[in-house]
């Protein structure tokens, strides 16, 4: 146990208004620490300290925020293992996952960041020749495109990597010279406090970072909706994330919203057995990775019937290999979900697909394990594209699978588009086929931020955002320090 931790507000260890609320393992259910509960004026004070910390912090030399970014990747790369711990004990992920895809990423995002704040934030525009007018004599006007940072940025967090994603925020807020107020997910906090301290070792000002927490909504709203943040980045539900945007348009504050997912994973009949192979392991990656709590997951399964019964097959053959249990155990492949409550929503929607009509291969009971928030993976096969298990996000292991006909390949790809984009959800979707130009063509008509063709793999570098309700804006490598600024422009005469 990690014992009572304390809010981080202007750069002290404040002890919180409303006590301390336990954070369970949802392997063992037992406390893994005491998380601050915070009031609202205490989230205000938060905003106020951005506030004030903004101008000096807005005015540092790139060098100085690369430099602090780059500490801060140091100091937590040092405590890697006790922080992969820890977030292996707060979320339930398998300790590979806590490893590499939370602490490690958050030290690599960090890192990039450091690089970033040095990424040059002016562009020269063509200058502007106008002629001799009513307005005055013939000009050349010059211009200037400069970035600057937006102003206080509240981040709030997911709770399915309280590393990564809150690194992910954090530091491209702060290369571009803004000031942040993190509320982390109530499920795992905990992580998000031991990232302040690393940023706080770092040499971060008091100010610049400052961590809020609580199981209250209203220490989130308060987060939101105090008027000294500028702009709110939100990880989580689509109807949180529109009650969010709703406060946000009142006061025109700026928004970058990654929401819900429903991804769709067309599978062509034109795949020899690796390309199948392959198609089955990256849908597999909803069972295995996170336990399915990942909104880039491919869910929704539209396979061409000439490969429909194999697909199946292989993938009911890819869950009998995957260890349900222990996280702690190296060979165990699928954790816990976050709690017993999520666990519940998770087996009612396998269950409803049940109802609906949807044939449960394999999955989505109880495993007999002693303790945790366990969910068995669960494949639903025989779907059709009106039941809510194949349009909702269920946000669990839980793979539905839609069989489609087609007379001819021209009007499969027409049907397999039709399905996919039959969703309010367009976060990020794949195609697998064995012709590569037309999985690309395909891909091409796919309403959704981001497509895999033939991968679940994703470029680092590349933009990262939803269509429809699966978010407004794009972060991610370079994309991400634009999201965290405001474009001015600067004119000039010219000679």
């Amino acid at each position: 146990m990690t014992g009572a931790r304390r809010l981080f507000i202007g750069g002290e260890w404040a002890e919180p208004d409303g006590g301390h609320y336990e954070v369970i393992d949802p392997a063992t259910e037992r406390v893994v620490g005491l998380a601050p509960e915070a009031s609202r004026e205490q989230a205000y004070a938060a905003a106020s300290a951005a506030r004030d910390a903004f101008p000096a912090w807005s005015r540092t030399a790139p060098e100085e925020r690369a430099a602090v970014l780059d500490r801060a990747a140091g100091i937590l790369r040092r405590d890697l293992a006790a922080h992969a711990e820890l977030a292996r004990a707060e979320t339930g992920a398998t300790t590979g996952t806590a490893r590499g895809m939370q602490v490690a990423v958050a030290v690599s995002r960090f890192q990039r960041y450091a690089k970033g704040a040095l990424e040059p934030v002016e562009s020269a525009l063509p200058p502007q020749i106008s002629e001799a007018g009513p307005m005055g004599p013939a000009a050349v006007t010059g211009a200037l495109a400069v970035r600057q940072p937006v102003g206080v940025v509240t981040c709030v967090t997911s709770y399915n990597n309280p590393w990564a994603n809150p690194a992910g925020k954090v530091a491209p807020a702060l290369a571009m010279g803004n000031t942040v107020v993190v509320k982390p997910a109530p499920q795992d906090p905990l992580s998000v406090y031991a990232m302040a301290a690393a940023l706080e070792e770092a040499g971060v000002p008091p100010g610049v970072v400052n961590v809020v927490s609580g199981t209250d909504a209203a220490v989130g709203e308060a987060a939101v909706a105090s008027p000294d943040v500028d702009m709110v980045s939100f990880t989580g539900s689509t109807a949180v994330g529109r009650r969010i945007g709703e406060v946000c348009g009142r006061d025109m504050k700026r928004q970058l919203m990654e929401l819900g997912g429903k991804g769709a994973a067309i599978v062509f009949d034109d795949l020899d057995d690796k390309g199948l192979a392959a198609a089955v392991a990256g849908i597999g990656t909803t069972f295995s990775f996170y336990s399915g709590q990942i909104c880039t997951a491919p869910t929704r399964v539209i396979a061409e019937r000439g490969v429909y019964d194999r697909l199946v097959r292989k993938l009911t053959e890819y869950i009998g290999f995957l260890k349900v249990g222990d996280p702690r155990e190296r060979d165990t492949v699928v954790g816990p979900v976050i709690s017993a409550a999520h666990r519940d929503r998770v087996e009612s929607y396998v269950e409803l697909g049940r109802k609906e009509g949807a044939r449960v291969v394999t999955g989505g009971e109880h495993p007999a394990l002693p303790t945790g928030f366990y969910v068995a993976p669960a494949l639903l096969a025989d779907c059709t594209p009106d039941m809510r298990v194949v349009r909702e996000e269920v946000f669990g292991p839980v793979v539905a699978v839609v069989p489609f006909d087609a007379d001819g390949p021209e009007a499969a790809e027409e049907t397999a588009i039709t399905l996919a984009n039959d969703s309010e959800y367009g976060l990020i979707d794949y195609v697998w086929s064995g012709d590569v130009a037309r999985a690309f063509r395909v891909a091409r008509r796919l309403r959704a931020g981001g497509v895999g063709v033939n991968t679940v793999g994703r470029n680092m570098e590349a933009p990262f955002g939803g269509f429809k309700r699966s978010g407004v804006g794009r972060d991610v490598g370079s994309y991400a320090l634009h999201a965290y600024s405001e474009l001015q422009a600067i004119v000039w005469p010219g000679g």
